[in-house]
């Protein structure tokens, strides 16, 4: 379980709704998976017409908490005014805060990031900044009002997995309380394992799921990878060593002469 500004989400999978061959199957995917988080566009609504009127419908139907988007933001004020035009759409104060600094990679731009968290945090937003693992990127925008970190995997849509875990790893170390949330790069149910075996708290993720060739079985692995890797961190796992250790004891064993 993993609290995100006082809610408590029991599946630590959090699902994006873009990409998919049809609602339909989104839908089923959200519904056999559990998930209980999911992103949503702004593009997808339209204010002047009636375009969006019947996935908003479906996403609502869906009982998940909505974490509106900034994607595709470049700018501090363009970021900004996203989220407060999604707050209004969708009716909450959660905003997945994306401010992209390179367009090749999407490798968020960290320090437009820290001011329009600053800036939203200040009008009552919940930001979940989309960033990186750096340590003193994380402590800003924590002391600008951010209580969640959503450092990336890997660039949006390679699909590579965890690029950094010794960075993950720091994170969490130093962030023992703040709820980590991997987002994007993530490609396989053992890259999202991997992700909670290093402590993180959730794992948040679009093409790897809606781009499968069945993306409702895709997304039902996904929710059992990061329920078993979160169980592996709770279980306080063994170290990895260098030398070869018996499993089996040697006292007592019969040697033959």
């Amino acid at each position: 379980m993993v609290r995100f500004y006082g809610v408590e989400i029991r599946n630590a999978l959090l699902l994006g709704t873009a990409q998919y061959p049809s609602p339909a199957i989104l839908a089923e995917a959200i519904r056999e998976s559990g998930v209980e988080v999911v992103t949503v566009s702004l593009r997808r609504e339209s204010g002047n017409s009636r375009a969006g009127e019947g996935f908003w419908a479906l996403i609502r139907e869906l009982g998940a908490h909505v974490l509106p988007n900034t994607a595709s933001c470049y700018t501090v004020k363009e970021a900004v005014t996203t989220a407060q035009m999604a707050r209004e759409v969708f009716g909450t104060a959660w905003i997945k805060l994306e401010v992209i600094g390179n367009p090749d990679t999407l490798q968020p731009d960290v320090f437009g990031l820290v001011e329009a968290a600053r800036i939203l945090s200040k009008e009552g937003f919940d930001v979940f900044p989309y960033t990186t693992e750096d340590l003193v990127v994380a402590d800003r925008l924590i002391q600008v009002g951010c209580e969640v970190l959503m450092p990336w995997g890997a660039p949006i849509g390679t699909g590579r997995g965890i690029n950094n875990p010794y960075g993950l790893r720091t994170l969490r170390a130093h962030f023992p309380d703040v709820p980590i949330v991997v987002d994007a790069g993530i490609g396989l149910p053992s890259h999202a394992a991997h992700a909670m075996e290093l402590g993180c708290d959730a794992v948040l993720l679009n093409t790897a799921v809606a781009k499968a060739g069945d993306p409702v079985r895709m997304a039902r692995a996904f929710a059992d990878a990061v329920a078993a890797g979160r169980a592996a961190w709770l279980s306080d796992p063994i170290d990895a060593g260098d030398m070869a250790q018996p499993s089996t004891p040697v006292p007592g064993k019969a040697f033959l002469s």
